[in-house]
């Protein structure tokens, strides 16, 4: 664990205040914030959060930082983003190792995670000469008009703990090449994590000339998050988390005429029709489920199979489900890791005990494994689509089976819950293929045929409908977010047209 920390410059106490100089506040009246290992209960390092002063400083300096860094060409602006990649490549193993001891998530998908950010670096980079903006034909003569996009300024990221890394670089890195600065708040269970980050920013900033193009600072959501939601100095705030925070988060922000992206809970089905093929389905479906101990918000949460081969589905998922190795994230033999906290703990049991009380059946999993760490058993449970357990969206390893025997009452249950973020199907058959992904079919942000919910491409814009909130991250246009549009319009003649035709004669 030791040499973990140290290639990534963590020490056994650090300070959570970064203004992207390269240089930490040593602030302490913010408190100690200790952080736990979920798969041991080790403690692994301690961070003083951040006060009001400290945000203070950060705004102040992000500010100075944005005035300067947008007059800087976009191409240019995309090698600093470059260059972040090369670095996040050279720290790859230690920091993904590190987002499998802080968070729990298993060390390849912690590796991937770092991977997604070297990723959507490189994309970013392309991204930088591709900032178009459109010409229009203008209806009065010898007129040009067109658009252009601006950069926006800083930009506030508040990242959650399943991805604690990818996250903020989907934002970080595009709102980069847009010539806007980043400030960054983590969730409070994996601060180490955006310290590491940070080392690697600074590190990176200081051999370009640059300061405080990203900065971070770990803190209280009640000091640190609210002061960002209420700034009018941070044009945009780009939120992940609940549901419900999220509607904090939007009301806040629209308040004061703020921008916001939103990506909030997701209850993420999976339709297997008749003649789905079994040894892909059954892979997506197990891993969907379990894959980050159910804590991904594309994570699988429902499948609805058709009633033909329900009960041979079952059994294969079953059996699947037996093979799933649950232990230590770092050892690579394990396919499942550890719940993040004990209170993720406690809404998994209660999400078990829900589902007991409706009638509902548990088909296996659904209990807690005694020992070091907060680990569970993935459980699967015959249910209801209307059931309240159902509708809501619990961050962990519980599948919920139901059946269906028309496509049309298939879709009606898939689109039946408030979240719309991610949706598969698997099919053979053409034309329910086809049907999924039209406007009556899937409702999400992500629709799939014949792969699983979870492990979007950073190519598209990632995102979802209804109370997934409408954010878009990531590729595709999702750059526009970070920029103002501005229409031009160019009068190269000697007269003046006004509009509807109105003659306005000031020679006389």
């Amino acid at each position: 664990m030791q040499d973990i920390l140290n290639a990534l410059g963590i020490k056994d106490v650090n300070y959570g205040a970064c203004s992207g100089n390269g240089k930490w506040s040593t602030n302490e009246e913010g408190g100690l914030l200790e952080s736990y290992n979920p798969a041991t209960g080790e403690l692994i390092a301690k961070v003083y959060q951040a006060t009001e002063s400290d945000y203070e400083t950060i705004v102040a300096e992000s500010e100075a930082a944005f005035q300067s860094f947008r007059k800087v060409p976009a191409p240019i602006r995309g090698q600093l983003v470059r260059e972040m990649g090369d670095a996040l490549r050279e720290k790859k193993n230690a920091l993904g190792s590190l987002v499998s001891m802080e968070m729990g998530k298993i060390k390849q998908e912690g590796d991937g995670e770092v991977q997604e950010m070297i990723d959507i670096a490189d994309f970013a980079v392309g991204q930088s000469r591709m900032l178009y903006g459109k010409t229009m034909h203008s209806e009065r003569p010898d007129h040009r008009m067109y658009e252009q996009w601006h950069p926006l300024g800083p930009i506030g990221v508040i990242s959650a703990f399943n991805f604690p890394v990818a996250v903020w670089a989907w934002n970080a890195f595009i709102a980069a090449i847009c010539g806007d600065t980043t400030i960054w708040k983590p969730s409070s269970t994996t601060p180490l994590c955006t310290i590491a980050v940070q080392n690697i920013c600074n590190e990176v900033m200081e051999r370009n000339g640059y300061t405080g193009i990203f900065a971070s600072i770990v803190g209280r959501g009640s000091v640190v998050g609210e002061q960002m939601l209420n700034d009018k100095r941070l044009p945009l705030i780009s939120f992940t988390g609940s549901t419900k925070m999220g509607r904090h988060v939007a009301a806040t922000v629209s308040e004061r005429f703020g921008k916001t992206i939103l990506e909030l809970g997701g209850n993420n089905a999976i339709i297997i029709d008749e003649t789905a093929n079994m040894d892909l389905a059954i892979p997506a479906v197990a891993f969907g489920s379990v894959g980050t101990a159910g804590q991904r918000c594309t994570t699988t949460r429902r499948i609805i199979i058709h009633e033909s081969i329900h009960d041979e589905f079952l059994k294969r998922l079953l059996n699947a489900y037996k093979q799933v190795n649950i232990g230590n994230p770092l050892e690579s033999s394990t396919l499942m890791g550890p719940l993040v906290n004990e209170n993720a703990v406690k809404d998994y049991l209660n999400a078990v005990e829900s589902v007991k009380s409706e009638g509902g059946e548990i088909l296996c999993g659904g209990e807690v494994i005694e020992g070091d760490g907060h680990y569970v058993t993935p459980a699967i449970a015959k249910a209801e689509n209307h059931w309240d357990i159902v509708q809501e969206e619990t961050f962990a390893p519980i599948l919920y089976v139901m059946s269906y025997n028309t496509m049309e009452e298939a879709m009606a249950m898939h689109n039946g819950v408030p979240q719309g973020l991610s949706s598969a199907m698997f099919t053979t058959n053409v034309a329910n293929a086809e049907y999924f992904l039209s406007h009556r079919g899937s409702d999400c942000g992500i629709a799939n045929i014949n792969i699983g919910t979870s492990g979007a491409e950073i190519g598209g814009a990632f995102g979802g409908e209804k109370e997934t909130g409408g954010g878009r991250e990531s590729g595709s246009d999702a750059w526009k977010q970070y920029m103002r549009r501005q229409t031009n319009t160019m009068n190269w003649s000697a007269e003046l047209p006004l509009a509807q035709g109105i003659e306005f004669n000031l020679s006389e």
